[in-house]
């Protein structure tokens, strides 16, 4: 079972109660999570767990020590925090301590859905079957992963702070392969709300990307229009918003570092279609309550109509430079203040361009221009003449992304999706963007 927020509380002031440091945070948290997963048309696992676990961080004359533990019993929690002290009065100073927060209030987010914490497992079953059923209708080899969490939690602070916090999520990802091996498709969705999920959507689109790969044929590498649908677009930036660090950009580590220790805020780096923000109350999207360092989240607008309009501070950071910290972002989202297309519209109107599906194995190879290098996956094809002529085999691009969301390279945008990154992460809100350039160095022989 997860914990309550009073069953949070109590132990969240036991453990403070058990120090004599000068300042410390606990934690405590509980989880949920459960998985059905299958491969060539077959359930191969599917199983469940709980835990529950806790956490203290403590400060002994500047010194800094943290522990944890999974046994929440009065003994564990005594040795925990022993523990920490211990590793705080031999460790080197903490140059960045700041005082932990005093009281703070906090607006909740409304993540948590209970259909989504004790989900149906047969339904979830049924589910699974009837994409299994839908694959060899197909004729193609399935295979995926279905998961569930919920998780209840919070914190508190020597100094009087607490928050508690409940969330929930389920995700289906659905890969289909033809039985050659030479054609694939793949699609992935997310939610907080299971009942938002559709699973039949996902594995329908990810059969009909693999049927409609076959043959795929090879083209040059090079600079190409592109379609990216928004499960590409989350692939590279679906944790871009969290990239607007003050400190980073100050210090010249930064795609918003300018010269002599300045940054680029109040700049146009950005195409006047792209505004980037995080808001925590997005009924599709909700974040968390507390952003970094507990500070209470706000909406807080990244990017304004191509203009950079605010970089994170924290606490410390914000101390060093005389400044107010921000809350910082707790999701992302981007959107258009231009005119929403359709994909169907974005490939009509592309004389010659390049549709792709998804990204993978996406490195970063720097943090100065933002540029990062992978490959295609899964669905690729080439459009002549506003229509979808024929698949192509994959490449490996090596891009920018305040280039390729720079000025005058957006030709189009779609409406808003929620989608995660097929690499893990959290989920986003994107859109299909039709960009003018997009720069692929290599073929690759992968599928």
């Amino acid at each position: 079972m997860l914990l309550t927020e009073q069953e949070v509380k109590t132990l969240t002031d036991k453990i403070l109660s058990l120090t004599k440091a000068d300042d410390a945070s606990a934690g405590v948290g509980s989880n949920k999570q459960s998985h059905l997963r299958f491969a060539g048309n077959n359930v191969l696992t599917s199983g469940s767990r709980e835990g529950r676990s806790a956490n203290i961080t403590v400060w002994i004359g500047g010194k800094r020590g943290s522990a944890s533990t999974n046994d929440l019993d009065d003994e564990s929690l005594k040795t925990m925090v022993e523990h920490a002290e211990a590793i705080a009065r031999t460790a080197p100073p903490d140059r960045e301590y700041m005082p932990t927060l005093g009281k703070q209030s906090y607006k909740p987010v409304n993540g948590y859905v209970e259909a989504t914490a004790n989900l149906s497992l047969a339904d979830r079953a049924k589910q699974i079957g009837a994409i299994i059923s839908e694959c060899e209708k197909s004729g193609v080899i399935g295979a995926g992963f279905h998961s569930a969490t919920s998780q209840a939690g919070g914190s508190a602070t020597k100094n009087g702070n607490f928050e508690f916090e409940c969330t929930t999520g389920v995700g289906l990802s659905v890969t289909a392969r033809t039985p050659d091996g030479q054609s694939s498709g793949y699609f992935l969705r997310s939610h907080h709300d299971i009942a938002r999920l559709d699973t039949r959507h996902i594995a329908r689109e990810s059969i009909r990307k693999a049927l409609e790969g076959k043959g795929a044929r090879a083209i040059d590498p090079g600079i190409y229009t592109v379609i990216l649908e928004p499960q590409a677009v989350a692939d590279l930036i679906g944790g871009f918003g969290f990239g607007f660090n003050a400190r980073n950009a100050e210090e010249g580590r930064s795609v918003f570092s300018a010269p002599g220790g300045k940054t680029k805020l109040g700049e146009k780096i950005f195409d006047e279609k792209v505004t980037i923000y995080s808001d925590p109350w997005n009924t599709d999207l909700p974040g968390s309550q507390s952003a970094q360092g507990g500070i209470p989240a706000q909406r807080i607008t990244m990017v304004n109509n191509g203009v950079l309009e605010n970089l994170t501070y924290n606490r410390f950071w914000a101390k060093q430079k005389g400044k107010e910290p921000t809350p910082g972002p707790v999701n992302t989202i981007l959107q258009t203040s231009g005119p929403i297309s359709t994909l169907e519209e974005m490939i009509k109107s592309t004389e010659r361009g390049i549709i792709v599906s998804r990204f993978w194995y996406i490195r970063q190879t720097d943090p100065r221009t933002a540029s990062s290098t992978g490959l295609t996956r899964d669905g690729v094809w080439w459009i002549e003449n506003g229509k979808i002529a024929y698949p192509l085999k994959n490449f490996r691009f090596n891009q920018s992304t305040t280039k390729m969301l720079g000025p005058g390279n957006i030709l189009a945008a779609g409406k808003p999706e929620r989608v995660g990154s097929s690499e893990g992460g959290g989920g986003s809100l994107l859109p299909a963007l039709k960009l003018k350039e997009f720069n692929f160095t290599s073929q690759s022989e992968a599928v």
